[in-house]
């Protein structure tokens, strides 16, 4: 698409956009029921259709996580799906593959065991003592807490380089699928869990996300889903505007996936705070990678694999994306109305418990609904045989927060300097900065990075840096409460020894947006 018509396509949108507010009830009718009565069966069918559809995504997905980085996957580009054991395949060759599931397992397992008054503080240290790796977000928040920083701070953006990033929003499935009808109830799972390792627009990619599947038991139609659900979300928010371009790109053009794409790309697609993506094309941001999914489940309109298709050719985070817009249009189907070419290859793998957890899928859909029932119960609903009677709810908007303020990145320069040959020091001209780096060699050792971190020649902290992977520290060093002067920041790492290496890879510096 030539630039000319990406900016035709962005005024068309604005002018949409700014209308969708004020589109009538009559023109485009969401009434929600006060009371929606549904059988045993039918409500338990859709659970299983939204676990089942997410494994299903993100299994397609898999050959081509973030090997696509600001990029389309072009048609010419063959996306395999195969038959019988397919996904039982992956499970085996490539288990990590699965945390779309196992991390919402953590929770999941752990509402069952202590029950829906669990405290946040069990599901975070359940989260932070898992066996499984972490990256980004997660791991960041892992440290927070393993080093006594608990939620919601371990998710706060000042302590949390990535706080807006896509983490929250592939964890965030369950609370929709235990809050059927009822969004505002997934929302408030989703305050207490989804603070644990993000904030501001990381935190709405998971209320999004659990709201979707909230009204996937409500409404049969994509549109209303999407739409609806992103009631849920301030609509002064950056993440809110994001999506409201996507939906206004879909009315525009409902056949044209990728004038959809152009837009992100031309306006959401650059200047994040994220240390990782700054100044490459990796992107991890849950704004992006959430409008991914909209796209898929707009333009697949209620075709499963086409859904799953587009939201894997969106690129970026390819297999989290379609195992969302999967789960979330398996939910709307039910399971036995996921079409058996892409059911069959899973059934194999439904009695194999997932890496991490003492859980399979036949055991999640069964905990899932005995969530939902309680959560149905808890709020004004009842169970009466074999017929489900919900309260309803509207949704409503959660709390306003933005994380990083108006910072963006303005320089990222790098440096591999291996602090064991001495200290590092830089000229820091900004409003925050960012130092990313690692500790290499023995990672059962044991052994623990000291690294003191002077600013101006002032002590500011002594940052403990293990090289055990697991509990590593994401990232050096940050601050975001410089006073965009210059300053010179100096790192010396404290014990150095001949089996480690402890490394600085760059400096992100942040300034504040000029408006």
């Amino acid at each position: 698409m030539n630039i000319m018509k990406i900016k035709a396509l962005i005024c068309g949108v604005t002018f949409v956009a700014s209308c969708l507010s004020c589109q009538s009830a009559a023109a485009r009718p969401h009434d929600m029921p006060e009371t929606l009565t549904i059988g045993r069966e039918q409500l338990y069918d859709k659970i299983k259709g939204g676990w089942a559809g997410q494994t299903i995504g993100v299994t397609y997905g898999a050959p081509t996580e973030f090997r696509y980085q600001g990029m389309m996957i072009a048609d010419s580009i063959d996306i395999p799906w195969g038959e019988n054991d397919y996904v039982k395949d992956w499970m085996i060759k490539f288990p990590g593959l699965y945390d779309d599931i196992y991390m919402d397992l953590t929770f999941v397992e752990t509402f069952d065991r202590l029950g829906l008054d669990a405290p946040v503080d069990s599901m975070a240290l359940a989260f932070a003592n898992a066996g499984y790796n972490l990256w980004e977000a997660n791991q960041t928040a892992r440290y927070n807490i393993l080093n006594g920083l608990m939620a919601p701070a371990s998710g706060y953006w000042k302590n949390n380089p990535h706080a807006d990033d896509i983490d929250f929003q592939i964890e965030a499935d369950f609370a929709g699928l235990m809050s059927p009808a009822m969004p505002n109830s997934a929302a408030v799972i989703c305050d207490s869990i989804g603070h644990i390792m993000n904030y501001g627009d990381g935190w709405y990619g998971g209320v999004y996300m659990a709201a979707m599947y909230s009204l996937a038991f409500v409404y049969d139609d994509v549109e209303t889903v999407v739409t609806e659900a992103l009631k849920c979300i301030p609509s002064e928010s950056r993440y809110s505007k994001c999506i409201s371009d996507v939906i206004a790109a879909y009315r525009q053009s409902p056949d044209d996936w990728t004038a959809a794409w152009q837009l992100c790309a031309e306006r959401w697609d650059s200047n994040l705070p994220c240390p990782t993506g700054a100044f490459v094309p990796y992107n991890i941001d849950a704004a992006l990678n959430s409008a991914y999914v909209v796209i898929g489940l707009l333009y697949g309109d209620g075709d499963f694999g086409r859904t799953v298709e587009i939201a894997t050719r969106c690129g970026q985070d390819s297999d989290c994306n379609p195992a969302s817009a999967g789960g979330i249009l398996g939910t709307i189907k039910g399971y036995s109305r996921i079409p058996s070419e892409w059911l069959d290859p899973l059934k194999s793998a439904e009695d194999m418990k997932f890496s991490f957890t003492s859980s399979s899928l036949n055991d999640t859909y069964r905990m899932s609904f005995d969530q939902a029932l309680q959560m149905i119960s808890r709020n004004g609903g009842s169970v009466d045989g074999d017929n489900v009677s919900i309260k309803c709810q509207k949704p409503v908007p959660v709390k306003l927060e933005q994380s990083f303020a108006s910072l963006v990145p303005v320089r990222k320069n790098y440096y591999h300097k291996n602090l064991n040959d001495g200290a590092f020091a830089v000229d820091i001209d900004a409003d925050a900065v960012v130092v990313t780096g690692a500790v290499g060699g023995d990672n059962g050792s044991g052994y623990v990075a000291r690294v003191e971190v002077r600013l101006d020649g002032e002590v500011v902290d002594i940052v403990d840096m293990p090289a055990d992977f697991a509990v590593r520290k994401y990232d050096v060093y940050w601050n975001y409460d410089l006073d965009g002067r210059q300053h010179v920041l100096t790192l010396t790492l404290l014990n150095p020894d001949d089996v480690h290496t402890v490394t600085v890879g760059s400096v992100v510096e942040l300034d504040s947006r000029e408006e």
